[in-house]
């Protein structure tokens, strides 16, 4: 550290003690954000205030070359950061702190460092964190689709490789810091080539590509490493399942229904509405993959009525397997008689 970094450090840590000692908990430096010997973030990155006053204590400057920005990181915002909430996880990881106003917030500090690595080494937590960076990255490459001016279409390729090395980084129990040099034990199949891609595209459509390329090799990468779940005493309840299935009966006789009468874009609604709900219920009760909507043909909707009448078979045959009724009634009449039966006559 140079004699300009130290003397700005300790400026820095004076002004604390003297001005704001009430008022500011920790001032923190990061490592590795210097450039070209810079030393930038080595005096100091940001300080966690501890009362609103030292919110105060913020200032902007410039030393030489170098840009100096002492801001605020709550102590809220630092929790983010360890539940990796927050894209600047270097600034917890690879922080360094100057000055504590106490041992308890050292404590409060080192803490929550501890957390984020915690959460880094937890295959179930990064799994779902590298899930939710894949969906921003797909929903940013909507806007790519409809984006004619290529300084646009380069910024949100930029955001978008951001996002999916995070999410590459989550699975391999780390966070992306600067990603151009990272080195992962695991990576998706041409992550490194569809980058470079990226770079050297002179075109939208080149743009496009790439990143669609890159969405699709993460997603897989993703899915090829979903953790497995521990098996616990809680087991799925098949009477959900039974109270769902007798819910959702009436969209199956609508799909055979259209596709009985030849009405390919009603069956098909209905089939989309009844793919989404089957997603969720094979998951929750480990049905296995429930694949409907790959019979749909609009020329031949025989295909989608046969494969919606096996996949109710394995609906009813789960829940008959498990020992739970299904609540069918031939008419009205049937039902009305069962249920005074129940309640013992009209008079209950």
């Amino acid at each position: 550290m140079s004699d300009a970094t130290t003397r700005l450090t300790q400026w820095a840590i004076d002004k604390i003690t003297s001005e704001y000692v009430d008022d500011v908990a920790l001032l923190v430096a990061v490592d590795g954000a210097s450039c070209d010997g810079d030393e930038h973030g080595q005096p100091f990155d940001y300080f966690v205030p501890a009362t609103e006053r030292g919110n105060e204590f913020a200032q902007t400057f410039i030393i030489g070359d170098v840009g100096n920005d002492l801001y605020p990181r709550s102590w809220e915002r630092t929790e983010r950061t360890a539940c990796l909430k927050d894209s600047a996880t270097q600034c917890l990881a690879k922080a360094r702190i100057l000055y504590s106003r106490s041992d308890m917030d050292t404590a409060r500090f080192e803490a929550l460092r501890q957390s984020l690595f915690m959460n880094l080494a937890n295959p179930e937590f990064t799994y779902r964190k590298a899930l939710e960076n894949l969906d921003t990255a797909m929903d940013l490459y909507k806007t790519v689709m409809f984006e004619d001016r290529l300084y646009r279409a380069r910024g949100l390729a930029g955001f978008i490789y951001r996002y999916l090395a995070t999410a590459v980084a989550c699975l391999n129990g780390t966070y992306f810091d600067d990603g151009t040099d990272a080195q992962w034990q695991a990576m998706p199949e041409r992550f490194t080539d569809d980058y470079q891609a990226i770079l050297q595209a002179v075109s939208v459509a080149a743009l496009r590509d790439a990143t669609h390329s890159m969405i699709a090799s993460v997603r897989r990468f993703i899915m090829s490493r979903k953790p497995e779940i521990a098996v616990t005493d809680s087991q799925p309840d098949f009477d959900d399942l039974a109270d769902w299935y007798q819910e959702l009966k009436t969209t199956w006789r609508r799909i055979l229904y259209y596709c009985s009468v030849g009405d390919p874009g009603a069956a098909f609604n209905d089939a989309v509405y009844l793919q989404n709900e089957l997603d969720i219920v094979s998951e929750e009760f480990g049905l296995g993959e429930m694949v409907l909507l790959g019979c749909f043909d609009a020329t031949d909707l025989g295909l989608l009525a046969s494969r919606a009448t096996e996949l109710e078979d394995v609906i009813t045959s789960a829940i008959d397997q498990h020992g739970v009724v299904i609540r069918r009634y031939d008419s009205i009449d049937d039902f009305l008689a069962g249920h005074l039966s129940q309640n013992g006559g009209l008079g209950v």
